[in-house]
């Protein structure tokens, strides 16, 4: 769930990461690079034992759908007791390196995809590879492969999308553009099916007194999803999927210089907040809930908040159709991946565990607490025309199309700091769109020479 990150966290990371590193060098877990001793299976260990599991679904709705999932369990395995620790986004990735690399680490904990922590803990030897786990349950069958792509790695680490499962992920997600109804209703707009709708709808509303959009990039964690979904509808899924992923294509490419530059004039010409980097997430999302503003970007997480604060049938989100596509293309994919630990003791139980709560028959707990799950169920059907509905529609086109572009941070160990940095300076004129992409290419291509 990005929208929890907080630039807290950022100074702990590579701190932590070293940490982990030199405690734990790749193979010396007790299986030998990440893997169990236990044999795969659906029988969970016998006896009396506490499945201790860490997440980060610890607000509203999902934290109350986590704990009837939790309660589920335990009543189906009576002789497992769930030791729940939950945290904030921020508190997970800054804790979690320095659990992993003690002597006691957590059964089930929740990793965020790319370089950054699941390719850290694989090369430390921290995480079970999960395939025999995913033909055992049926993952494999069940999840969608571009999804499940995300949550795998080279057994050292240093390749991504490619080689062993070490998650799962049991909530869907995509970054899009939320819309207040009764504003555009009140401009004589539709909502925004290409980027140019998008600047044309917030240029009327500039016009009429109204804030464009509302914005809050104080945590240094809204830049991120800003310029990815700028970025996906200017250069298509295929260039960005590519680049995330280091096939091909340069940050400095026409379309992403565009894509800061589509931004850039944004701020220019005030469809965003003037002091955006100093306003909250939080707060601008409040901001749109109260009417304020008639669009803002953010990811399915707020969907929840969002609907409760405007209204159901007053709220749409929709994904961005770049120009010659057929198809809207945007960035996310998954929440986190529910991973199991290479010290558990009881890595069937932790396996069982997984596929409770992300397998199909959690898929209505997380429906009922407005959240939604990695996959939908074929006869699910949303009250026509509320923010569910406008939400879950536009998650079946994009995962049938394959068109979610993962998260840009996942791109480089140092993607985050390096990224929303150079947003913040984007936004506040206080850098070039060049020079806002050469900042990210030299990032990037100093992690893709040394990662052959």
């Amino acid at each position: 769930m990005k929208k929890q990150f907080t630039a807290l966290a950022v100074g702990a990371l590579a701190a932590a990461t070293a940490v982990l590193l030199a405690g734990c060098a790749p193979g010396s877990s007790p299986g030998g690079s990440g893997e169990s001793k236990t044999a795969a299976s659906k029988s969970v260990e016998s006896g009396k034992y506490t499945l201790t599991v860490w997440d980060q679904n610890n607000t509203g709705d999902i934290d109350t759908a986590q704990k009837k999932l939790n309660a589920a369990f335990e009543k189906k395995y009576p002789n497992i007791t769930i030791k729940r620790n939950s945290q904030s986004f921020s508190d997970l990735k800054t804790t979690l390196k320095l659990a992993l690399s003690g002597n006691n680490p957590p059964d089930v904990v929740q990793a965020n995809q790319g370089y950054p922590d699941m390719g850290a803990f694989v090369s430390g030897g921290m995480l079970t590879p999960l395939d025999d786990y995913s033909t055992l349950y049926g993952w494999k069958d069940y999840f969608p492969s571009n999804l499940l792509a995300l949550n795998t790695f080279s057994s050292d680490g240093k390749h991504w999308q490619t080689g062993n499962l070490y998650g799962v992920s049991n909530t869907g997600e995509f970054v899009g553009v939320y819309y207040n109804k009764k504003i555009l209703s009140s401009l004589g707009v539709d909502a925004p099916k290409t980027l140019d709708d998008l600047t044309a709808d917030m240029a009327k509303a500039k016009a009429a007194g109204i804030q464009p959009m509302a914005y809050g990039d104080l945590e240094k964690v809204r830049g991120i999803q800003l310029y990815g979904v700028v970025q996906a509808a200017t250069a298509g899924a295929t260039a960005v999927q590519d680049l995330v992923s280091a096939k091909s294509g340069a940050w400095t490419d026409k379309a992403n210089v565009d894509a800061a530059a589509t931004i850039q004039d944004w701020s220019k010409k005030g469809y965003l907040p003037a002091d955006a980097n100093g306003i909250s997430q939080d707060a601008a999302v409040a901001d749109f809930g109260k009417g304020k503003a008639a669009f803002i970007i953010d990811g399915t997480w707020d969907m929840s908040t969002i609907g409760q604060a405007l209204g159901q049938t007053n709220a749409g989100m929709a994904a961005l159709t770049p120009a010659g596509a057929s198809a809207p293309v945007t960035q996310g994919g998954e929440g986190l991946a529910w991973a199991i630990t290479s010290k558990s003791a009881h890595p069937n139980a932790a396996a069982a565990y997984i596929d409770f709560i992300s397998g199909k028959s959690s898929a209505q707990t997380m429906i009922d607490a407005n959240s939604l799950p990695t996959v939908l169920p074929a006869d699910h059907k949303a009250q026509d025309g509320s923010l569910q509905a406008s939400v879950y529609d536009q998650y079946t086109s994009l995962t049938a199309g394959k068109s979610i572009v993962p998260y840009l941070d996942y791109t480089t160990p140092t993607f985050y700091n390096t990224l929303t940095a150079a947003m913040q300076d984007l936004t506040a004129q206080k850098s070039t769109p060049q020079q806002f992409t050469q900042t990210l290419q030299t990032d990037y291509s100093g992690f893709v020479s040394g990662n052959k």
